[in-house]
């Protein structure tokens, strides 16, 4: 039986992991946002992948949840993080994973971006960055209320009958500029 791999169950630091089939090749995951981060408050579902290999080779784990960040893809929700890739240890459990996975959460590595353009946002305008986190939180992990202004230009832009998820990835990579993000629209 391989269920004493997996640490299946609600955690004080709110993560958990449910089955998705019943040979345990595919799990699926959720974190909350930490405290104190432009996530606190959302939920973030994640895909896990138990390879054959599992426990000497790591799970294959995205965001199946939208998120901001940069060592997230905003479009694939793949990450980027060491122990998914070549410091997985076999004694490492999920539960080790989905923290640390909270960990990045709450402290980000710019250097070693999965994102560009978040990453690239996040050096060059922190406020911009948090603003944006915090809206995606709110629009795709169910956080509190986040920018009005924002929001408000997101509005705008569904108005003129755009679809609201690319009005969002327009406006976050264009630095919240509606003209410019009116013309990516336009140009896709």
């Amino acid at each position: 039986n391989q269920l004493h791999y997996f640490d299946i169950k609600l955690h004080k630091n709110q993560i958990k992991v449910d089955l998705v089939d019943e040979n345990f090749t595919e799990l699926k995951g959720e974190i909350a946002g930490p405290p104190d981060t432009p996530y606190e408050g959302g939920r973030f579902q994640l895909e896990i992948k138990i390879p054959e290999t599992y426990p000497f080779n790591p799970p294959k784990v995205r965001f199946i949840t939208k998120i901001w960040h940069p060592n997230i893809s905003s479009v694939t929700g793949a990450i980027c993080l060491d122990i998914l890739k070549d410091q997985w240890a076999a004694a490492m459990t999920l539960r080790t994973v989905l923290l640390s996975l909270q960990a990045l959460m709450a402290a980000a590595e710019p250097d070693d971006p999965q994102d560009a353009v978040v990453a690239n946002q996040y050096k060059q305008n922190p406020e911009m960055f948090k603003q944006t986190a915090r809206l995606w939180s709110h629009v795709y992990a169910g956080a509190p209320v986040s920018s009005p202004e924002y929001t408000c230009k997101i509005d705008k832009l569904c108005a003129m009958g755009f679809e609201k998820n690319a009005v969002i990835v327009a406006l976050s990579s264009k630095s919240w500029d509606v003209e410019t993000a009116t013309e990516l629209l336009l140009n896709n």
